[in-house]
C-alpha cells in the first residue's frame, strides 16, 4: 500500500487549495483564500456552468425528515468566495445577502421525501448539512475589503451555531476530477458517507451500526478526553478543546520528551516520494539528511493535535512530506514503537495509553477504519478521502444518528 503523502492529494490538497485551514474567529471562522484556477489550467470558461457533477443528498438519519434538514455548499472559485444555488449555479458571497438578524439565508433544502438531486459546479469548498435548525453564516469584509463568509465553528462554546447538530464533507472539484473526504479533524457531530462513482466506484466515511454512540462512550471513558463530548451533539477535536481550555496543553508532553530522548542516541528514517530521509536530535532539534536537510524543533503538544507550528508541513516536496509523517507518527503513537516511518499497519496505531483517543475512537468507529481525526491522518492512506480523475456523480449520505 503506498502512503497517500507519496501518491496522491489528500485534505491536505483540499486544503491547499482552499488556501489553508480555516482560521477561528470570535463569532465563527472564517473562509480561506480561494483556489487560484479550479479549472485546471484549461483557460477561461463560463465558470457558472463549468462543472455540473450530479450531486445526490441522501437522507438517512432515521431521526429527522427531509423538511428539517439543511444544505449549504459554501467555498472558493476563481479568487472569489461563493455560494452555490439550489440550481446549481454559483453566486459570490455579498454583504447584502445578511439578513435583518446579521446573518444569510444559504440553505438548500431537500425534497420532500426521497433523494435530492443537484448540481456541483467547479468549486473548493465545503458541503454542510445541518439538523433541526438552519446554520448562520455571516457575510463580512476580509482584510482587503472583499466579501469573506464567516463559517460555523461548532467547537466553540460562543459560535451562534455551537447548539446546531451540524458537520460537513470537503471538496476540491476542477478539470482535474474531484477529490473529496469527510472529516473529523475539527468535531465530529453528523454521521456522513461519500460515494464517488466515475472511473471506479468508492465509498468512505460510513459508520459501524452504532458507530456515533461508541465513539462518544469511548472518549467518556477517558478522563482527558471526556471533556471534549458536547452532550448527544458533538465530540470537539482535541487541538480546539485545547484552546477552550477543555484540553491538557501538555498531554503528549512526555511522549514528545521521549521521543527527543531516544533519537538523540539511534537514527530516524522517514521515507516519503523523495526518498529516506535519516534523523537524529541535535542541538535540540531533530535534523535529517538524505534528499535535502529538513529540521524540526520539539514540538508542543498543541503542534502535535493541529500538525501544525513545529510540525507545519509546506508545500515544497521535502519538508512538508518529512512533518507529516512525524505528525501522523505523534497522534498515532509510533514514533517509539517504529524507528522506520511511516507505520503501515493500524493493528499498531493508537497501542498507548497516551495517544490521540479521539482519533482512535473515529477510526473505530468506521466500516473501513478510515476517518480524518487528524490533518495529517491521509499518510499511509487511512483517511476517509477518495478521488476520482473522470467522475460521473458524488453521492452524500446522512446515515443513521
Amino acid at each position: 500500500m503506498t502512503p497517500r503523502h507519496q501518491r496522491g492529494p489528500g485534505r491536505r490538497k483540499v486544503l491547499y487549495a482552499l488556501g489553508g485551514a480555516m482560521a477561528a474567529v470570535p463569532a465563527a471562522a472564517l473562509a480561506p483564500h480561494a483556489l487560484a484556477d479550479t479549472q485546471g489550467g484549461r483557460g477561461t470558461r463560463d465558470v457558472t456552468a463549468a462543472g455540473a457533477l450530479p450531486l445526490t443528498v441522501v437522507n438517512n438519519t432515521g431521526a429527522f425528515d427531509n423538511a428539517n434538514v439543511h444544505v449549504y455548499i459554501v467555498g472558493n472559485q476563481d479568487g472569489r468566495q461563493v455560494r452555490v444555488t439550489p440550481d446549481g449555479t454559483l453566486a459570490p458571497v455579498a454583504l447584502a445577502d445578511n439578513g435583518a438578524d446579521g446573518f444569510t439565508d444559504y440553505a438548500i433544502g431537500l425534497s420532500g421525501s426521497g433523494e435530492t438531486r443537484l448540481s456541483l459546479p467547479y468549486l473548493s469548498g465545503r458541503i454542510y448539512v445541518s439538523l433541526g435548525a438552519k446554520l448562520k453564516f455571516r457575510v463580512v469584509k476580509d482584510g482587503n475589503g472583499n466579501p469573506a463568509l464567516q463559517y460555523p465553528a461548532g467547537w466553540v462554546a460562543s459560535d451562534p451555531n455551537h447548539p446546531v447538530l451540524h458537520d460537513c464533507a470537503e471538496f476540491t472539484h476542477n478539470a482535474a476530477g474531484m477529490f473529496c473526504n469527510t472529516t473529523m479533524v475539527d468535531m465530529f457531530s453528523v454521521p456522513l458517507s461519500i460515494r464517488l462513482t466515475g472511473a471506479r466506484d468508492q465509498t468512505t466515511g460510513t459508520l459501524r451500526a452504532s458507530g456515533r454512540a461508541g465513539a462518544f462512550a469511548a472518549l467518556r471513558q477517558v478522563e482527558e478526553f471526556a471533556r471534549l463530548v458536547v452532550a448527544d451533539t458533538r465530540i470537539i477535536a482535541p487541538g480546539h478543546g485545547l484552546d477552550a481550555g477543555l484540553f491538557p496543553a501538555d498531554y503528549f508532553a512526555p511522549s514528545i520528551d521521549e521521543v527527543w530522548s531516544t533519537y538523540t542516541g539511534k537514527d530516524l528514517r522517514v521515507t516519503t516520494n523523495a526518498g529516506t530521509f535519516t534523523g537524529r536530535v541535535r542541538g535540540g532539534r531533530l535534523v535529517f539528511t538524505g534528499p535535502a536537510q529538513v529540521s524540526f524543533a520539539r514540538p508542543s503538544t498543541r503542534d502535535v493535535l493541529f500538525c501544525d507550528g513545529a510540525l507545519a508541513a509546506p508545500n515544497d516536496g521535502t519538508t512538508g512530506p518529512v512533518a507529516a509523517v512525524l505528525g501522523a507518527g505523534f497522534n498515532r503513537s509510533t514514533l517509539l514503537s517504529a524507528a522506520a516511518q511511516p507505520t503501515t499497519d493500524p493493528a499498531t496505531f493508537y497501542r498507548t495509553a497516551r495517544t490521540n483517543h479521539y482519533a482512535r475512537a473515529v477510526h473505530a468507529a468506521t466500516q473501513d477504519g478510515k476517518a480524518y481525526g487528524f490533518a495529517f491522518d491521509d499518510v499511509a492512506d487511512f483517511a476517509s478521502y477518495v478521488q476520482d480523475t473522470a467522475p460521473t456523480g458524488i453521492r452524500l449520505t446522512l446515515t443513521p444518528l
